[in-house]
């Protein structure tokens, strides 16, 4: 929707020229790839190039080679791979990371309301789209990241075992775990729609007497679903090769302050959630749960009540899935959710949760049918999100963490 976009060029442009660029910030892109072009060329990419967008900026560029190549492989490579190749074209890794993120969220979008036209229907379907489009934290689907990517093949993994092509659906999970380290998580719904469906082929025949007795026979065709943990294997195998440590994509996570915890994040969100809320009523002080980096404009204490409301969203929105959509649909959502629950950085156990949240379609497919049970309900929906984009685009542009 070029609305959304509209809203995220519009702010992020507007917030960066009235506020300017938060004190301290240089130091996160040392040698300046967010800002290659004139004031006013830097000025109109800033919704787009800002923190992690350095990152893959310098792996386009640069390769794993550098210093931080143990850092850089957090990073999984098919975006940054395709970055590269219109950077040749373009001859700017910038603008080709641009124009990849645009024109696959144009994509996602289209692959998105076909998915949702199959098992919702027309008129949900517009809704999960405008859901989608004008989501708080989709200012990143503009972005140098590689949400846009990820949600175009994940979905599209997705929409293909739907229709029963599952040579398509193995391909395109292989390319989502390529694309991040969650990719790999597609194998699960993928399994179950073979199993149990929905598929596109009609009413599926019985196996077996009880509900939880698969409803199609495993057959040859299973064996394209192999594809998606291959391309977590390749990646893995690269990593061996090219940087001594096949694990070197999880190890990373330690770099950059993640360790693994089951649902730590929840605990600890909610901690940083109480602590926030006493500083703010109490008046004076912070919430010990400070920010990793630290010229993030926002206080630390209104930073942990956001990213709380996120939180909420996610396990309502889950709980909804899970009884109102396919069983496919909920566990992904399910499963993606736990792992990133399950990572929770030091000093803000939460972090990013609102940038995962994108790509967990079904959560804003529940969305679209929790709007329609009340007339209005989808429009202020959508009217409070784009407020909400708007200042995260802002915040964003000018080097403000968000997520």
């Amino acid at each position: 929707m070029w609305t959304s976009r509209l809203v995220v060029w519009a702010a992020g442009v507007l917030g960066l020229m009235w506020f300017g660029r938060a004190p301290g910030t240089e130091r996160y892109d040392p040698t300046g790839l967010t800002t290659p072009f004139s004031a006013l060329g830097d000025l109109l990419v800033s919704p787009a190039a800002r923190w992690d967008s350095y990152w893959y900026l310098t792996i386009a560029t640069h390769g794993y080679g550098t210093r931080s190549a143990h850092a850089q492989a957090a990073f999984y490579p098919l975006y940054p791979l395709l970055m590269r190749a219109g950077g040749w074209v373009l001859g700017s890794p910038l603008l080709a990371g641009m124009l990849v993120s645009l024109v696959c969220f144009v994509g996602a979008l289209v692959v998105l309301h076909r998915l949702a036209t199959l098992e919702l229907g027309p008129a949900h379907a517009r809704s999960t789209v405008l859901l989608v489009a004008f989501f708080p934290s989709a200012l990143f689907f503009s972005a140098v990241y590689s949400e846009s990517l990820f949600l175009l093949v994940s979905a599209g993994a997705i929409l293909a075992a739907r229709r029963e092509r599952w040579a398509w659906a193995g391909a395109l999970g292989g390319l989502a775990a390529l694309t991040r380290n969650s990719g790999v998580l597609l194998l699960l719904p993928l399994a179950l729609l073979f199993l149990y469906g929905p598929r596109g082929g009609g009413v599926a025949p019985a196996v077996g007497r009880a509900r939880w007795l698969p409803r199609y026979r495993l057959g040859p065709q299973a064996l394209w679903l192999a594809l998606v943990p291959l391309g977590l294997a390749l990646y893995l195998g690269w990593s061996a090769v090219a940087l001594g440590d096949a694990f070197a994509p999880y190890h990373a996570q330690e770099l950059w302050l993640r360790h693994f915890a089951p649902f730590g994040a929840v605990t600890g969100g909610l901690d940083a959630a109480a602590d926030a809320a006493h500083a703010l009523t109490r008046g004076g002080g912070t919430s010990p749960y400070l920010a990793v980096n630290g010229g993030d404009p926002l206080q630390p204490a209104s930073q942990s009540l956001l990213l709380l409301g996120f939180l909420v969203f996610a396990l309502v929105a889950l709980v909804g899935a899970l009884r109102r959509l396919p069983l496919a649909y909920g566990a992904y959502a399910g499963v993606a959710l736990a792992m990133t629950l399950s990572y929770p950085v030091d000093g803000q156990p939460l972090m990013s949760l609102p940038r995962y949240l994108l790509a967990l379609f079904p959560l804003q497919m529940w969305l679209a049918l929790w709007t329609s049970r009340r007339e209005g309900r989808l429009e202020r929906t959508v009217g409070v999100s784009a407020v909400l984009l708007g200042l995260l685009a802002a915040q964003f542009a000018r080097w403000g963490f968000v997520a």
